[in-house]
Formats: structure tokens, C-alpha cells, sequence
């Protein structure tokens, strides 16, 4: 198999969430996986909307997740060759000016319906002559500028849906320039695709009608038509369209949240295939197991529940080394090896952890009830002089055992709601040696 060469496409005219991060994702991992070659193409023709901050927010965010690119470029750098582009099919008499309004096609859609004919443009503009063209342009009209597809059924075999046809018949000639002369998406994405070398194009099944006309665009202006892979759709747990929370799930607000790349990659990279959804140790395993023959056909379930869950065991096995920077940020207090080490396996995140912060370091309020003040007075009273020792807790509770009779929940539970105002949570035993003598006295009043 040549090695592949792919490319992500993002514009720059918002955040990146995770619907388009596993489009980057899959490619990346087929990419890696093969000994290819990724490619980051900013997709900013939209002068308007696209901004320099998104831009470098979609690198700052492709980078946290280790998915670095080969190589790096701006459609808005290349509007000579889309051009040059338009010069070529319209010599070829592919692409022709239309001077209908939205209005006038919306009109011309609803008869065609209900005449039952399919709701398709009926190329009005190739028969106009130049007087009809002077005149609509002496209203003022612009025109938009269809490509004129062949009528030929395309068909092409589907990495993942296997062979697809379209019958461009039944389609609308494609506009691929706007009346006030920008382009849309198609054009350029072909000329670069073209120019790029690219060989595979790994996007979601929504595109998958698209793809009839772009193929014939390849072929007109002499390139040849990628291999192509189109996913399913990425769906909330419960079946439902992620469009309304993809603000929430964007990388930023995630990153925020403590979610680990590692942890956002092997959710992404396993859902909706016929892998179990487990953390991987890297990135290189992930792409080792990537296969477009495990990808099935139902929409991917996207579970924020089955996330925090590859997240939590990301952070049980993190080292100190790696989650020492994050600890410090919280507290310098807690960038103690001991610390994150003792309570780690109680932390969803690292930045879990700074609920023991103060447990271990600082002033808490211990919860004493009632029936067990008597109890924590004699324990308070029974605790081993000198430095807190990994033997200090065995041998305390076990005084407090023969001294008072208690034993089990009864014996350790109050004991902990004491010393950390918690009732589940870390060893006892290990975070008294942290807190120290002289704090547990005052915790036990």
C-alpha cells in the first residue's frame, strides 16, 4: 500500500470539540498507522468569520493531543490556484453563471415538488443568452457560479461503507462561487487535495453525498479522486445530536475540566468500533490498532460517564514526575511524591487531589458525632508520642481496640471523619503520617 498522505481541514471560526476531533483523530491514527503523512489545511476562505486566535487555538489543541502535522497551510494563501482553477472548467464549459435569488430557487423548488418531480436545480442559467445575462446584471444581480455535473452514476468503494453510488442525475449542479465571488468549501478543497497529494479523504457520512460531484471535479481539472472513508456520526449516550453541548465539549473546556489527551483519544478512537473502549498506553498502540474494517455503520456514542472513567484510570497509575507540575499549580504544598502517591486512586483528576489538600497540609472541619465524642476523647488521649510512622495507625487502633471494645466500622469510621472530615477516601493510616502528630491532636480535640 503507498503511504498515505490525509489532511485534517478545520476553519477557523470556532473551538474544537470532540465531534471534530475524532475526524482528526481517524486520520491521524490511519496516517501514523501506515507510515504516512498528516496534513493540517486551515480552511479559512471565510475572511470574516476566520481569526488568527481560533487558528492558533485549533494548533494549540491538535498539539495538546499529540496530533502533530507533516505540514501546515492556509487556504487563504492560495486563492491564485482556486482561480486558476475556475479559468480551466469554465473553458471547458463546466462552470456557468445563475442569477437566481434565494428566493426565486426556493420558489422553483416548492413547484418542482409539487409537480413530484425531485427538488433539483433546472439549469436555467445554461441557456441564458448574453442579452438575458447584460440585463439581469444592468438589475444589479450578481451571478453564482454552478458546476455542471455529467448525469453519470459515480461510484467508488467506501473505506468504511463499502461500495457507494450516486447518480448525479438526481443532484443540483454544485455552486462552487458565491454572487459576491467567494468560494465555498468545494472548489478549494479539491485543488488542494489535488495539489497536496492527498490520497485518502477520512470524513463524516454527512459528506457522503457530496461526494458524486467532487469526484467529477477531480477528474475535470486532471487530478485523481482520493480513496475515501466516510464515518458515522458522533451521538450523545443517549442516541441524541451533540450540536447543542459542543461548547462543552470543546478541547479548552475539557482540558479545563482535568481530562487527559490520552484519555479523550482512546474514547474517540474505539467508540463506535468492534474494540473494547479502554485507555491505551499511547497514541502509537492506538494507531497500531487502527483499522477502517472495525469501524461499523451505527452512529459512535459519545459518553461523558465512559470518559471520566478512562480518565480516573489514567490518573490511578499517573507518576509523580508527570503529575508534579499540575500539583504544584494547585498547592506548592502538594508536589509530595507521598501525597500524590497516597491519593491518586481517589482522584478522577489530578486536580482532584485538592480536596486532600487541606486534609493533609491544612485545617479541616472534623466531624465528631455525638455518641463518639467519649470515643475520640480516649483517642485523642491513646496516640503514640513522637514523629506519625507507617507503624503509628496499626498500633494506635489497636490500643483503641483493646481499650474501648470497638472494632470494625465502629472503631475506624469515627476516627476518620475526625482526622478528615470525610467518611470514605485515602488511607487513614498513610495520611496521618502526613498530617502529623500535633494536627491530628487538634482534629481530635
Amino acid at each position: 500500500m503507498t503511504k498515505p498522505i490525509v489532511r485534517f481541514a478545520p476553519s477557523p471560526t470556532g473551538n474544537l470539540h470532540v465531534g471534530n476531533v475524532r475526524t482528526a483523530l481517524i486520520n491521524w491514527l490511519f496516517a501514523a498507522g501506515q507510515g504516512g503523512t498528516f496534513i493540517l489545511r486551515i480552511d479559512d476562505t471565510d475572511l470574516e468569520r476566520s481569526t488568527a486566535e481560533y487558528e492558533q487555538g485549533i494548533k494549540d489543541d491538535l498539539t495538546w493531543l499529540g496530533l502533530t502535522w507533516g505540514d501546515t497551510f492556509k487556504q487563504s494563501e492560495r486563492f491564485e490556484m482556486y482561480d486558476a482553477a475556475v479559468d480551466k472548467l469554465r473553458d471547458m464549459g463546466l462552470l456557468y453563471a445563475c442569477y437566481e435569488t434565494a428566493d426565486e430557487l426556493d420558489r422553483q423548488r416548492k413547484l418542482q415538488r409539487a409537480r413530484g418531480k425531485p427538488p433539483i436545480y433546472n439549469r436555467a442559467g445554461l441557456n441564458l443568452t448574453d442579452e438575458e445575462k447584460a440585463a439581469y446584471e444592468a438589475e444589479g444581480r450578481k451571478p453564482h457560479w454552478r458546476f455542471k455535473l455529467s448525469g453519470e452514476r459515480v461510484v467508488w468503494n467506501d473505506l468504511v461503507r463499502g461500495e457507494q453510488a450516486i447518480e448525479t442525475s438526481s443532484l443540483s449542479d454544485p455552486v462552487l462561487i458565491r454572487a459576491d465571488g467567494s468560494y465555498l468549501y468545494t472548489l478549494p478543497s479539491c485543488v488542494d487535495d489535488i495539489d497536496a497529494g492527498i490520497t485518502h479523504v477520512v470524513r463524516g457520512e454527512d459528506h457522503v453525498t457530496n461526494s458524486g460531484a467532487q469526484i467529477e471535479i477531480f477528474k475535470a481539472l486532471g487530478g485523481t479522486a482520493p480513496d475515501m472513508a466516510h464515518t458515522p456520526l458522533l451521538v450523545g449516550a443517549d442516541g441524541a445530536s451533540l450540536s447543542k453541548r459542543l461548547g462543552s465539549l470543546g478541547m479548552g473546556e475539557l482540558r479545563s475540566q482535568g481530562i487527559e489527551p490520552l484519555a479523550i483519544c482512546s474514547h474517540l478512537a474505539k467508540l463506535g468500533t468492534s474494540d473494547n473502549v479502554e485507555i491505551r498506553d499511547s497514541l502509537a498502540q492506538l494507531a497500531e490498532e487502527f483499522d477502517f474494517g472495525k469501524i461499523g455503520r451505527a452512529p459512535a456514542r459519545f459518553d461523558e460517564v465512559d470518559l471520566a472513567s478512562l480518565n480516573a484510570a489514567i490518573t490511578h497509575s499517573m507518576s509523580f514526575s508527570d503529575a508534579e507540575p499540575r500539583l504544584a499549580a494547585l498547592d506548592p504544598l502538594a508536589a509530595n511524591e507521598a501525597f500524590w502517591l497516597l491519593v491518586r486512586e481517589n482522584c478522577q483528576t489530578v486536580e482532584d487531589a485538592a480536596r486532600f489538600i487541606p486534609v493533609a497540609f491544612g485545617d479541616i472541619d472534623p466531624i465528631i458525632e455525638d455518641e463518639d465524642r467519649d470515643f475520640i476523647s480516649q483517642a485523642a488521649s491513646l496516640l503514640p508520642e513522637g514523629d506519625m510512622t507507617a507503624e503509628t495507625w496499626g498500633a494506635w487502633t489497636s490500643a483503641l481496640k483493646s481499650e474501648t471494645g470497638r472494632k470494625g466500622k465502629g472503631l475506624f469510621m469515627p476516627l476518620r471523619k475526625a482526622l478528615t472530615g470525610m467518611e470514605r477516601g485515602p488511607s487513614v493510616g498513610d495520611m496521618l503520617v502526613l498530617m502529623g502528630r500535633d494536627r491530628a491532636l487538634a482534629r481530635l480535640g
